[in-house]
């Protein structure tokens, strides 16, 4: 048969006929295939929340923001992506992160000591002045603190190195480092007083806390005695309110205590058979606290100075002063990893002021923001859906979008510090707020959430990292549920299984 028959040439033009649909039938298989494997991707997550969240009564009278999205930014799942949100305590993400970006994982806080005056025969005829460098672990009860002995014992050797062996002046405290803020505008005053509503403070001490002892009387009505247990506030005026109440009721006691002056507040009640009650309150006197522990420590070594503890802001001797000796905090990754799992409030605060102070010189709020919204721009992040008034959360005027949170958790990850903030966040099971979440799941689930959780009244939310395949990579997600009006612990069921469906996928 010749090639150019006209059989032929029919033959290979129904060839190529027969080709052209074969390409398009497997174009269409291929096609489908890939419908098919995004649908697996994000059916689970988004499935769950079209089935078992948007139908949930609980869910649909609450106000809920959810995305996640995997590492090639393929999105996973969500419901209001774009809504910012009260967040909670998931703001610590923000400020921890960014912290460690602008200011590096190795940075330690400074707390210097120096002297006014001139030294004669072992008698320093001047001050000792204790300078706060913000270091939110001086005298902290937490285990990656230096023992508070330990550090005023490097100041005592320092000061008697000196000769100095009696001091005719006083402790002076200089907490300057940070401007001095009662609290953020937006904090609530009932969370003042609680020792969650610690502030930040130029030199910090004991978490910026204070224990009382509460006894109740033996009739009800009876007064209930109100004790300082540790530190001590050289001043402090406790007006105590608080009467013993009937048998059953309990601890109602409330505390209020602002910076303006020296004064604070017991008020409500102790249930006449409740016993002694052991209260941890915020102290908004920490530097005064630590100039007076440190003048205990002095004269149990055998130095004199006068008894009492001035505020360098209302100082009015501008004498010069000579440095003695300078201690040094843990470095931040440590200070971030314990603020992120057991979420502590006032280092999240204090990292937020630190920001401000290191790059713009004053370490207010306001500056700290200004800062941060500086750190933002230049990793990348876009602002759209972000509002930040605090740096812990406790504000109830932070609104921050799950779109915000994702693109957050994206640029975190081409920093050099992603590895600390990654382990800093907290596991189910796991040492800090997880602990008890995903309880019954499979340790295989629970070892793939890296997340921080948050909780105010009536708001529950959690943002981080679900650890997928080889090929989807880490997903970042945020779920912010707010306004609902059943218990938390109804709500949680819900939120545990969407990030279940996550590690699941």
């Amino acid at each position: 048969m010749h090639f150019s028959s006209p059989f032929f040439t029919k033959f290979v033009e129904l060839f190529k006929i027969l080709l052209s649909d074969m390409k398009k039938v497997l174009f269409s298989i291929i096609l489908f295939l890939g419908f098919v494997a995004y649908g697996f991707a994000q059916g689970g997550a988004q499935n769950y929340i079209n089935k078992h969240i948007k139908t949930d009564p609980n869910f649909k009278n609450a106000v809920i923001a959810i995305l996640a999205v995997d590492e090639k930014g393929n999105t996973v799942a969500e419901w209001n992506s774009n809504m910012p949100l009260l967040t909670a305590s998931t703001m610590k993400t923000i400020s921890t992160g960014v912290g460690l970006h602008a200011l590096g994982k190795d940075f330690k806080y400074t707390t210097k000591v120096a002297y006014t005056g001139d030294i004669k025969d072992g008698v320093l005829n001047g001050d000792i002045v204790i300078i706060g460098g913000g270091d939110p672990t001086l005298g902290s009860t937490d285990t990656l603190a230096y023992p508070i002995d330990s550090i005023f014992g490097v100041w005592t050797k320092a000061i008697k190195d000196l000769g100095i062996t009696r001091i005719e002046g006083n402790v002076v405290v200089d907490d300057s480092y940070f401007v001095r803020e009662m609290m953020p505008d937006s904090w609530s005053w009932g969370n003042f007083g609680a020792s969650y509503g610690c502030s930040p403070n130029g030199l910090s001490f004991n978490d910026n806390e204070q224990k009382f002892k509460l006894v109740p009387g033996e009739n009800v009505g009876d007064k209930v005695r109100v004790q300082a247990i540790y530190p001590q506030v050289p001043g402090l005026e406790v007006v105590n309110e608080l009467v013993t109440g009937e048998k059953g009721t309990g601890n109602r006691s409330g505390y209020y205590v602002q910076d303006m002056v020296r004064a604070s507040q017991y008020v409500g009640t102790v249930g006449v058979d409740r016993g002694v009650v052991y209260e941890t309150n915020s102290n908004r006197f920490p530097h005064l606290s630590c100039g007076f522990h440190f003048r205990e420590y002095l004269l149990e070594n055998g130095i004199e100075s006068l008894p009492e503890i001035i505020d360098a802001k209302y100082y009015g001797c501008k004498a010069e002063r000579h440095p003695i000796v300078e201690t040094y905090s843990p470095e931040l990754w440590e200070i971030v990893n314990v603020t992120n799992r057991v979420s502590q409030n006032m280092y999240a605060e204090t990292i937020l002021k630190t920001i401000g102070k290191e790059l713009t010189g004053v370490g207010s709020y306001d500056s700290s923001f200004v800062a941060m919204r500086r750190v933002l721009d230049q990793m990348g992040v876009d602002r759209t859906g972000f509002t930040q008034e605090d740096g812990s959360g406790l504000s109830r005027q932070n609104y921050v979008s799950p779109r915000f949170f994702c693109n957050y958790f994206d640029k975190m990850q081409d920093t050099e510090v992603f590895e600390e903030f990654f382990v800093s966040l907290p596991m189910p099971g796991g040492p800090g707020t997880l602990r008890s979440v995903l309880k019954n799941a499979d340790q295989k689930i629970k070892d793939r959430v890296h997340a921080k959780s948050g909780s105010l009244a009536n708001v529950r939310c959690y943002a981080g990292y679900v650890q997928g395949s080889k090929k989807y990579g880490l997903v970042r997600f945020a779920i912010l549920t707010n306004n609902f009006a059943v218990p938390t612990s109804t709500m949680m069921p819900k939120i545990e299984g969407f990030m279940k469906s996550l590690a699941n996928w």
